[in-house]
């Protein structure tokens, strides 16, 4: 893909046709056509501590290039090792705050990655582009690669919104996404996982603070809705970005089968989770369609096997740019284990 340059970045690092070393590192392209994301791999025999120096600075040169790093070979073995290597980057990891899809905590800051069943594909979204607040970084660990599938495709960010015809970047920058949900009941995440307490009122003041509507049902449930941006303007770029999940909370993207048997069941306003354009108008199904046509079009598997596309091997860490790179999965068979760790909060409005 090509990359745009932001105004306030000034002069970048190329990316295509790369191979640079330093401290024990080598940085080069996992593609031909130079797409995200980097690959970075041993050149030396060190402790994990010797690499960071070089992996923190491949992170500042690249990642504002291409979205993307994958981290293959180095002496990552056990979540405490993935945790000690996100932290050489960072002291701001984040707690899965008002998510979105079912996750564990397996250590402080580290989850597993959305424990959706394995016969369900995501789609490419950004992390918490729902909400008005988001991580910057996101990184990715494969502690297990399942048998078949499973795969972590990415695209970039920059390029969707580019892609996305601009009557409807214009439509939806004007209008903004409402995204509607419903917790608990059985179909949904309890509210007491999402925002990690029983307590009703710390629910009530997490919403005031970041702007969100709440209503406690009939039934003791929790209904909420949130305004939320449609596109974004990276920080250190300056660069325009695709930035909701109007495509994924959307009714419409649930299979006709599903979408029919949930609707026999519960009204529309009482589904899981749904979006609607900020006035609380319809977003048109159509439109949608458009934009998920994008996404599968820029969608790049991960290339983390030159003989099996996609495929995920143990120790790999991939670091996304979370304004930058788009993330989803793949269908899979066997046990899969890939952990998240999330970093360096960012408000809609204020300095990242």
């Amino acid at each position: 893909m090509n990359h745009e340059s932001g105004s306030s970045c000034g002069t970048r690092p190329g990316v295509n046709g790369i191979v640079t070393r330093n401290g024990g590192l080598m940085i080069e392209p996992l593609s031909s056509d130079g797409s995200l994301p980097l690959v970075v791999t041993p050149v030396e025999g060190r402790t994990l501590d010797g690499y960071l120096a070089a992996a923190r600075h491949y992170a500042e040169a690249f990642l504002p290039v291409s979205g993307g790093l994958l981290f293959r070979g180095l002496p990552i073995g056990s979540v405490a090792d993935f945790e000690s290597f996100v932290g050489g980057f960072t002291s701001s990891l984040v707690s899965y705050e008002f998510g979105s899809t079912p996750r564990s905590r397996v250590q402080r800051q580290v989850y597993t990655s959305t424990e959706y069943p394995p016969h369900q594909h995501i789609p490419l979204h950004n992390e918490q582009a729902y909400t008005r607040e988001w991580p910057m970084k996101i990184w990715f660990y494969c502690g297990q690669a399942p048998e078949e599938g499973g795969y972590t495709p990415i695209a970039d960010s920059r390029e969707v919104y580019r892609r996305i015809p601009a009557c409807i970047r214009e439509h939806f920058n004007r209008k903004q996404v409402m995204y509607m949900r419903n917790y608990g009941n059985g179909l949904d995440v309890p509210w007491q996982k999402v925002f990690n307490t029983e307590d009703p009122a710390v629910v009530e003041a997490f919403c005031r603070t970041n702007g969100i509507l709440y209503e406690w049902k009939a039934d003791g449930e929790l209904r909420t809705r949130q305004v939320a941006q449609a596109i974004a303007v990276h920080p250190l770029t300056g660069e325009t970005v695709w930035f909701n999940q109007a495509h994924l909370f959307h009714v419409s993207n649930l299979e006709p089968a599903v979408r029919e048997d949930l609707l026999a069941v519960v009204a529309e306003e009482d589904l899981p989770r749904n979006a609607c354009y900020g006035d609380g108008s319809p977003i048109e199904s159509d439109l949608l369609d458009e934009i998920r046509d994008v996404y599968r079009r820029d969608r790049k598997s991960t290339r983390l096997n030159s003989s099996h596309a996609g495929s995920w091997q143990e120790g790999d860490v991939m670091m996304l740019d979370n304004m930058l790179a788009a993330h989803g999965r793949t269908p899979f068979k066997g046990r899969r284990q890939i952990l998240v760790a999330m970093a360096e909060p960012c408000r809609a409005g204020h300095p990242c």
